[in-house]
This record gives C-alpha cells, sequence and structure tokens, in this order.
C-alpha cells in the first residue's frame, strides 16, 4: 500500500462529505485507503458516512480521543509506506497528492511534507510555514514584532514569512491539517504525542523530526482549509486547550531553561490565554445587552456559477433560504476564469459557489488565489449530494 489518509471527525459530516469527495478524485491510481476515525460525534456522523462511503474504513470511538490519539489509532491500523493526516474541514485538489507524492519519493530525507493553504477568500494561510516556537521566536510573536516585522528572519521566524510561497523550501513545522508523512519516519521518532488533547501535536512530531535527523518541507501546492469548522473557537474549553498546549510543548522540550527565561514565557503564555478568554467574555455580554443590534450583519450576495442541471437545483434552494442569489451557467472549457470574468456586483459579502462537476476543485482554487478578495469567499456545490458549503453555512 503506497498510502493511508486519515481524517479525525467530530461533528462535521457535511464537511467530512466533501472532503471525501474530493480526496476520491486526488487519490484515483494511487494504491491508498482511506480511515476516517470519529470521535464519538452526535450528528449522525457514523451512519451518514457508512452509507455513502462503502470503501472507507470507519472507526467509531466511545468518547472524544483528542486529535493525537485518534490518529494513531488509525495509523497502528494502517500499513502504508505514507500517511496523510487531513483535515476534515480542507479540499484537496486533484493532482496534489499525486505530486507530493512524487516529491516525498524524490526526497528519501524527508520526513514530512506540508503544502500552501488557502483561507476561504484564496489568501495564503501564514500557518502553510511555520517556524520552530523557540522561546524567543514565541515571544516575538506574541509581542507583535512578528506580525511588525514578516520579512525579518529573526523576527518573522515563527511564521517564516521571509520564504518563497511559490518554490519547495524547507520548513521547521508542517501544519496537521494537511501532514505527509513517511512511514519510516514516524516509526523511528514515534507516533503523535497523546498528552496532546488537541493542537501542538503537529508542532511536536515536526519537532521530533527534526531532531531525528529528517527534513520537513513546504511544497506551493493549494489546498483549501476553512480553519476551525471542526471546533468550536468562541469556547472557553478552545482558549483552554489551546494555551494547555503550548505549555506541554514548552515543558516537554524546553524544561531545561533557567527560572530567569522560563518564567516570563509561561507567564506571557497565561496572560495571553487570560486576555484571550476576558475579550471572548466581553464580546459574549455585548451582545446579550444589544450593544451590536444597531449594526445588524447585512445578507451576503451568492453567485451560482455552474451547469444548468446544478443552478436549477441551486435556485430551489436559494428560493427555499430566501437567498440574495445570481446564477451564471459555465464550466472549466467555456468559462475558464469563472467569477474572475467580469467584475463582481457591490456586496458586503460574497459567496461564489462553483458547481464541483463543472469545474475541477484544483481549478477553483487557482482562481481564488489569483485574486484574493477579503469579502468574496469560496463556496461549493455538489449535485449528486445536493449541499452548499461555505466556511460559515451548510445550506440543503
Amino acid at each position: 500500500m503506497k498510502l493511508s489518509v486519515i481524517i479525525v471527525n467530530y461533528n462535521v459530516k457535511f464537511y467530512v462529505e466533501q472532503c471525501l469527495v474530493a480526496l476520491q478524485r486526488a487519490i484515483e491510481g494511487i494504491d491508498a485507503d482511506v480511515y476516517v476515525v470519529d470521535n464519538h460525534s452526535r450528528d449522525g456522523s457514523v451512519d451518514f458516512l457508512t452509507k455513502r462511503f462503502r470503501d472507507v474504513n470507519i472507526i467509531s470511538c466511545n468518547h472524544n480521543l483528542g486529535f493525537a490519539r485518534a490518529n494513531n489509532i488509525a495509523i497502528r491500523q494502517s500499513e502504508s509506506e505514507y500517511v496523510l493526516l487531513l483535515n476534515p474541514d480542507t479540499i484537496v485538489g486533484e493532482q496534489v497528492i499525486k505530486t507530493a507524492l512524487d516529491f516525498m519519493d524524490s526526497h528519501p530525507n524527508a520526513g514530512a511534507a506540508g503544502l500552501r493553504m488557502l483561507k476561504a477568500n484564496g489568501e495564503n494561510a501564514m500557518e502553510s510555514r511555520r517556524g520552530l516556537p523557540t522561546p524567543m521566536t514565541s515571544f516575538y510573536k506574541m509581542c507583535g514584532l512578528c506580525a511588525r516585522y514578516p520579512k525579518s528572519r529573526r523576527f518573522g521566524r515563527y511564521y517564516m514569512s521571509y520564504l518563497s510561497w511559490d518554490e519547495p523550501v524547507n520548513i521547521d513545522i508542517v501544519s496537521g491539517a494537511f501532514c505527509l508523512l513517511r512511514r519510516e519516519a514516524i516509526n523511528d521518532v514515534g507516533l503523535l504525542d497523546e498528552d496532546f488533547f488537541m493542537y501542538g501535536e503537529d508542532i511536536d512530531l515536526s519537532y521530533r523530526l527534526l531532531k531525528g535527523g529528517y527534513e520537513n518541507w513546504y511544497l506551493p501546492l493549494r489546498i483549501l482549509h476553512y480553519k476551525g469548522e471542526s471546533t468550536l473557537k468562541s469556547s472557553f474549553r478552545y482558549v483552554h486547550v489551546f494555551y494547555e498546549a503550548m505549555l506541554i510543548f514548552f515543558r516537554k522540550h524546553y524544561s531545561h531553561l533557567s527560572l530567569l527565561l522560563s518564567i516570563p514565557i509561561k507567564t506571557a503564555i497565561y496572560l495571553k490565554a487570560s486576555v484571550a478568554l476576558v475579550q471572548m467574555q466581553v464580546k459574549k455580554m455585548r451582545k446579550s445587552l444589544g450593544f451590536f443590534s444597531r449594526h445588524r450583519k447585512k445578507e451576503p450576495l451568492y453567485i451560482f456559477i455552474g451547469q444548468t442541471k446544478a443552478t436549477d437545483q441551486c435556485r430551489q434552494i436559494a428560493r427555499k433560504k430566501g437567498l440574495d442569489a445570481l446564477f451564471i451557467e459555465g464550466d472549466q472549457r467555456h468559462l475558464p476564469d469563472g467569477h474572475l470574468t467580469n467584475p463582481l456586483p457591490e456586496a458586503s459579502s460574497i459567496y461564489v459557489v462553483y458547481d464541483v462537476n463543472a469545474y475541477n476543485f484544483d481549478t477553483i482554487l487557482e482562481i481564488f488565489s489569483r485574486n484574493p478578495q477579503p469579502n468574496v469567499h469560496i463556496g461549493t456545490y455538489n449535485s449528486k449530494t445536493r449541499t452548499v458549503i461555505t466556511a460559515e453555512d451548510i445550506l440543503k
């Protein structure tokens, strides 16, 4: 077996469905198997996915085991040369995995590879390339010097933003959203550390790969990462788990540092977590007291692009949901530039929804990355599932 793809799901069955549809195209012709590890979802994910994807190995956990442990369960069951850890809120282009595997085959010292992740509006996600979060690198990030001097090799090390987006390059940390691993390497350095419930396990594994003599690579291949559809980032639990992961990593790899250095770093982490919690509570309080009522959020404009069958089905969804919508018939051959063909209407927020049977995923991502706009976001529609998916909504 060449490749095993592992997806951990928690209450995001429609995003997993979309992820698997794209993945099936991407692994066509590859000797591969796919695992979905369900972390005790309560939205009927297991039955939903089992009925739709007969060839996928679905593991149903009795408890929420966390990201690291769930992945390890499937890694131990698989027997492939490479393992791909893939987030459920991602879309992988048709040629991405083949090209990444070719790169790994030709670079035998590569332990892991990550890709060019796009945000929902087509912008490059900074998390695509990251440096090792040493105490000083973390300090520069938390105090704002990283954002102030992104091209500095000293201050901008956290996101390695001085590197080219368009060429393969060595990096320190590979994101767990798309982490292609060589089996030999993880057999050597060990699996994901299960002390990390969620967040930080990719940083820890990447660091252990580097210490084990392997290389970590960034490849300029596009995927979409909605970033966080499987987590509730406005919750107390998110803040607690995120900053606890930072402390676990710090204790594990930098416990040897003197108190003069360790105490300020730990204090900064606790302070950052406390500030985040306070800001969250203030925002909730203001909303509950009606401070936002005068600034009601405007409804977005939906632009549906696809074949006649798909646009007709989307018209029905738009009517049923009361959407402000436009419909354009076209496909990859006859409308290759998609929504960039003509200027878009004026609107505070626009979702351009592509028929995935009229456009390849690779093409959709390329179109959005060509001209990212902060108010224009990716949407997809699949006439087989009759589902519109955006970073914000699931419409059926």
